[in-house]
């Protein structure tokens, strides 16, 4: 399932997502620009679980400290692919929960999402020396909000079932549930070489702090017809 779009309008301008986008562009074009010194770079950047636990920089030393790779970490990628992803899902839901928050609100609660994510999956990888990167634990902590605020939201979804491909509208709590779900049965399985508990730790992140956050009355809920 790829979404497309949700038919849900916002009523203030997403400032801090498209804000979030361009950041994340503009970091990858400056990976871009580093060619043989990307691999560095990413280490330096990078979240590693070992050296978070350890608190021991590990080489190729970095001029940060090692906390502050849980930021820094969430706004790297690993390819055009992966951006491109975690950025369209950023679009699609960042904005409505963008609205629901207020702009300052939304960044801090971004963050802690990204936060949360991180922490779980060094508490499940806690002796990888290999460099975590990339923005969907914080996203995840997005459409965890997402699905609390917006359950019966539509999401305009392109979806695959062997030789046939569709467009339906599916609600949120529909689209939502079943990416949820996907996290929770590959992080059984493991391997692929992605952060699933990331994934998980960031979703969970998002739909407890939502409510802390979201600005009161909540948005009235969105009707599916």
């Amino acid at each position: 399932m790829i979404p497309l779009k949700d038919e849900n309008p916002s009523f203030s301008f997403p400032m801090l997502t498209v804000g979030l986008i361009g950041a994340n562009i503009m970091v990858f074009i400056y990976q871009l620009s580093l060619g043989e010194g990307l691999p560095l770079f990413i280490y330096r950047m990078g979240l590693v679980p070992y050296e978070f636990i350890h608190m021991t920089d590990l080489p190729p030393v970095t001029s940060i400290p090692i906390p502050l790779t849980l930021l820094t970490s969430i706004f790297l990628h690993g390819g055009l692919l992966h951006l491109a992803g975690n950025m369209l899902y950023l679009w699609i839901f960042g904005d409505n929960v963008e609205d629901s928050m207020g702009h300052l609100r939304f960044l801090i609660f971004y963050i802690l999402c990204g936060t949360f994510a991180s922490l779980l999956h060094i508490l499940v990888n806690t002796d990888s020396k290999v460099p975590t990167i990339g923005a969907s634990g914080a996203i995840s902590g997005v459409l965890g909000a997402y699905l609390v605020l917006y359950p019966r939201a539509r999401v305009v979804t392109l979806l695959f079932f062997f030789y046939l491909i569709r467009i339906v509208r599916l609600p949120a709590m529909f689209f939502l549930g079943v990416w949820f779900l996907w996290q929770l049965m590959s992080a059984g399985l493991g391997g692929g070489g992605v952060a699933w508990f990331a994934h998980i730790g960031g979703f969970a992140g998002g739909v407890a702090l939502v409510k802390l956050f979201a600005r009161r009355p909540y948005p009235r809920p969105q009707i599916l017809h």
